[in-house]
């Protein structure tokens, strides 16, 4: 099971790397605009995230 977590971490850091390394201004420019949203905003964004990664762990398990 640990093994499995550490796998899906570095994933998840391989996948959240590539913008910033292939495109560092689109990168820059997306996450100025973020900070620019607010709490709400963002919190339904962080919502989203999660509830399309827990659909994709129950359709693809």
């Amino acid at each position: 099971m640990l093994n499995t977590l550490l796998l899906a971490f570095a994933l998840m850091l391989v996948i959240e790397g590539l913008m910033p390394f292939l495109v560092p201004r689109v990168w820059r420019d997306t996450f100025r605009r973020v900070t620019e949203l607010s709490d709400g905003q963002i919190r339904f964004i962080g919502l989203s995230s999660m509830l399309v990664g827990v659909v994709l762990l129950t359709v693809f398990r």
